[in-house]
């Protein structure tokens, strides 16, 4: 047994992954968008489970108030850029790892072109208008979505398949009415909640690249962490939604 082989050993001895499985996960690639509290969380987790490539695309650079809940980074990080100092330790605790650190804001082009590269994206993103477009160019290049979110002592968690031709997509759930809905910066974040759905994406994503069906497809799994309770709501297909709809379909969003 190789090194490699003993590193992921109590990952490949689960029915669900195996030697073929932990292949599959070297095989694969990720684009991780927002190095935040959910983003540092789930990259260590995709890193050290044995993930091929990860590309991070985050423009942000490193502030004080990000300590507490975004794991990956110390004091000394304090102003660098999120996405390379984020790429540079997920490079020490996995070597094998390909890493790519994108440390500019996206417009839809370079979104398109990131996207069309891999097999799959994470949202941990903070903001609407960010989501909406990730959700956009993902059904467009069929690409499957995981999403999350994270505010005060809740959390939310979502995977739409936008690489199948049917289901529901983040705009079904989502419009411009919820837009100014209120972001950590006024409301609070307590660490963990961020950091369990952080994880929770992470094993969304292992689990589609493993494919091992997931519950959370279509539906919106809630955590409370102050009650410690979580429920799941599914998620209707909206006829009308500009992104998914048949009409929008037909008329090239999915082909």
């Amino acid at each position: 047994m190789n090194g490699q082989d003993i590193r992921y050993s109590r990952q490949a001895s689960l029915a669900e992954v195996g030697a073929s499985g932990q292949q599959k996960l070297a095989d694969s690639s990720a684009l991780l968008i927002g190095a935040g509290g959910l983003g540092t969380a789930a990259s260590l987790y995709l890193a050290t489970a044995g993930l091929g490539r990860l590309v991070i695309n985050d423009f942000d650079t490193v502030d004080q108030t990000n300590l507490p809940r975004q794991v990956l980074y110390n004091h000394a990080d304090v102003g660098k850029a999120k996405a390379q100092v984020a790429a540079d330790k997920l490079a020490v605790i996995n070597p094998e790892i390909q890493l790519s650190a994108l440390n500019k804001r996206f417009d839809r082009d370079a979104l398109a072109e990131q996207i069309a590269a891999v097999d799959i994206v994470l949202d941990c993103t903070d903001n609407f208008t960010s989501r909406w477009l990730i959700n956009e160019v993902c059904a467009e290049k069929k690409t499957a979505l995981v999403t999350g979110a994270a505010i005060r002592t809740e959390g939310q968690l979502s995977i739409f398949r936008h690489d199948l031709d049917n289901g529901p997509c983040y705009r079904c759930l989502y419009t411009e009415e919820d837009e100014n809905l209120n972001d950590c910066a006024g409301q609070g974040i307590l660490g963990p909640v961020a950091g369990t759905i952080g994880c929770m994406m992470a094993t969304e994503t292992l689990k589609y690249l493993l494919g091992v069906a997931s519950g959370l497809e279509a539906k919106l799994w809630i955590y409370d962490a102050k009650s410690g309770n979580s429920r799941m709501l599914a998620i209707p297909e909206d006829p009308e939604c500009p992104v998914c709809s048949p009409r929008t379909a037909s008329q090239g969003k999915r082909e």
